[in-house]
């Protein structure tokens, strides 16, 4: 699509619709815009909303959305998550069932202690801060993880709003791991050691047989999205 705009602005509105999806809109040469499914545009942040608006005012001759990606996060959460909030906390805490710090290498020695330092932590740290004390295993094999557990992990989620959620699908899908992207939106873990968390077992696989320089690709694409959806979060909060 073509630029059909010269001015991106935040305008302070009044939803007057309950939703508590907040009051600053985005205008294009003084028109509202509206999310793909046609409803108006509204963020509760004026920092996310001056975000989103550059994104717009950066749009050169054609309109490329994947240089948007704090627009398309708000987008998923008005459209995708308002609508369905219940399933998407249900679907981001099924995570804590097969989350990646759980599933540990039986060998070799050095990555089997690698994972114990890096990962272990933050098991120990979602035990002390939600109850939720997860098993690990060697391997590959499923490991059925405890109800009240899993329980503890779903309530943690659900304390998220809308917003919030739409970085969590990013934060959790990406990662593979519930743990890691709770750590990361309670502020206990930074971004940087959250995707080395992430990556553990690739960098060692790439500092023992080289690197693959497509997979390297594939995750720095990964590790921006990653980035971007924990930006995004410290800008709804941030208001």
């Amino acid at each position: 699509m073509k630029r059909f705009y010269k001015a991106a602005s935040v305008a302070n509105v009044a939803t007057g619709s309950g939703s508590g999806l907040g009051d600053y809109a985005i205008e294009l040469d003084g028109k509202r815009i509206r999310t793909p499914k046609k409803t108006l545009f509204v963020v509760q942040s004026v920092g996310l909303a001056e975000a989103i608006a550059e994104e717009w005012r950066r749009q050169e001759v054609d309109i490329v959305p994947d240089t948007m990606p704090l627009l398309r996060l708000a987008n998923t959460a008005i459209d995708m998550v308002v609508p369905q909030r219940e399933g998407v906390v249900d679907n981001l805490a099924g995570f804590g069932g097969t989350d990646l710090l759980c599933y540990r290498a039986a060998e070799p020695e050095d990555l089997v202690e690698r994972q114990l330092q890096v990962w272990s932590p933050w098991l120990k740290w979602a035990e002390d801060q939600y109850g939720a004390r997860l098993k690990t295993t060697d391997g590959i094999v499923h490991v059925a993880q405890d109800v009240a557990a899993l329980r503890a992990l779903h309530g943690a989620m659900d304390c998220h709003d809308v917003m919030e959620l739409a970085a969590m699908n990013d934060l959790v899908t990406i990662a593979g791991s519930l743990v890691l992207a709770l750590a990361v939106s309670a502020g206990a873990m930074d971004v940087a050691s959250a995707w080395a968390a992430v990556r553990l077992e690739n960098d060692y696989q790439s500092e023992r047989w080289g690197r693959d320089w497509e997979a390297d690709a594939h995750a720095e694409r990964l590790g921006g999205e990653f980035e971007v959806a924990a930006r995004f979060m410290t800008l709804h909060r941030e208001g």
